[in-house]
C-alpha cells in the first residue's frame, strides 16, 4: 500500500471512531442544536415583534424577523459546534488517547484530520435540522438550486475554520473545564455584528466593531444567498477570514499535538 493509502484508510478509521464518539455523548450534540434554537425560539416568538418592527425594511424572504434573524443563528451554529470540538478534542488529550494513538503505527495526522471532519460533519447536520425548525416557525427563502450549493460551500468553510480552531483550543486547553468555556465568546460575537439588528442602527464605536468582525461578512453572504438581496465584497470578506482562521487553528493545533498532557 502506498503513503497515500495508508493516510486515507487511517483518517477513515478514525474518523468512524469519532462518529461512534459523538453517538455516545448526545448532551454534545444537543448543545450544538439547542442553544441555536433556544435564541431562535426566544428572539423570533419573545422579542420577534418588537425587533423585527426595527429591521422590516433590511430583512429579507417573506419580511418575518425569523428570516432576517436566522442567518446569524445559523453562522452561531458553527460557533457552537467548535465548543463540540474542543471538548471532544481536550478529552481525548487529557485522557490519553491521543497519547496512545500516537505510538501506534498510523499517520499521525490522521487523528486530527478525522476530528475536524468528523466535527463538520456533526455541526452541518445540526445546521439542517435548525433550518428545519425555522421552517416550521415560518422561514422562507428564495434561493436557487446554485444559491443552495454557495450556501453549502459557504457553510462547510465556515465550520472548517472555526473547527480548527476549536481543535486549536482543546488541544491547548489543561483541563476540560477550560476547553468548554474557551469558545464561548465565538458563540456571543455574531450578537454583536448583523445577526440580530442591523449594525446601522448601533452606536458608531459599536457599528464600527460589528462592521469589521469576521462573523458579520459570513451573515451577510449566507443572507444574500438565502433571500437574493446584495453580497456585495462580503463573499469575498468572508472566503479571507476562513482562510485566515483556518490557518491559525491549523498552525495552533499542531503546536499542540505534540505536546502530553497526561502528565
Amino acid at each position: 500500500m502506498s503513503t497515500v493509502t495508508y493516510a486515507v484508510a487511517d483518517s477513515a478509521t478514525l474518523l468512524r471512531r469519532n462518529i461512534k464518539n459523538q453517538m455516545r455523548y448526545p448532551t454534545v450534540v444537543a448543545s450544538i442544536i439547542g442553544i441555536p434554537v433556544l435564541f431562535l425560539l426566544l428572539f423570533v416568538y419573545v422579542f420577534g415583534n418588537v425587533l423585527g418592527k426595527g429591521v422590516a425594511a433590511s430583512a429579507g424572504g417573506t419580511g418575518h424577523y425569523v428570516d432576517y434573524v436566522l442567518p446569524g443563528l445559523i453562522i452561531m451554529t458553527a460557533a457552537t459546534g467548535s465548543l463540540g470540538s474542543a471538548v471532544s478534542t481536550s478529552m481525548d488529550m487529557t485522557e490519553g488517547i491521543i497519547a496512545r494513538f500516537k505510538t501506534m503505527s498510523i499517520f499521525r495526522p490522521a487523528i486530527l484530520i478525522a476530528r475536524v471532519i468528523s466535527s463538520v460533519l456533526q455541526t452541518l447536520v445540526s445546521m439542517a435540522l435548525i433550518f428545519g425548525v425555522a421552517w416550521l416557525m415560518g422561514f422562507s427563502a428564495s434561493a436557487s438550486v446554485a444559491d443552495w450549493l454557495g450556501i453549502l460551500v459557504l457553510l462547510s468553510a465556515v465550520n472548517f475554520a472555526l473547527t480548527w480552531l476549536g481543535v486549536g483550543i482543546g488541544l491547548a486547553a489543561k483541563t476540560l473545564d477550560v476547553a468548554s468555556n474557551a469558545p464561548f465568546p465565538l458563540i456571543l460575537l455574531p450578537f454583536v455584528g448583523s445577526g440580530i439588528v442591523p449594525t446601522s442602527t448601533m452606536p458608531t464605536a459599536l457599528r464600527w466593531f460589528a462592521e469589521y468582525q469576521p462573523f458579520t461578512p459570513m451573515i451577510e453572504t449566507l443572507r444574500g444567498l438565502l433571500y437574493g438581496t446584495g453580497i456585495g465584497n462580503n463573499a469575498w470578506i468572508a472566503a479571507a477570514w476562513c482562510v485566515g482562521i483556518s490557518a491559525l487553528g491549523f498552525a495552533w493545533s499542531m503546536k499542540n499535538f505534540k505536546k502530553d498532557r497526561t502528565r
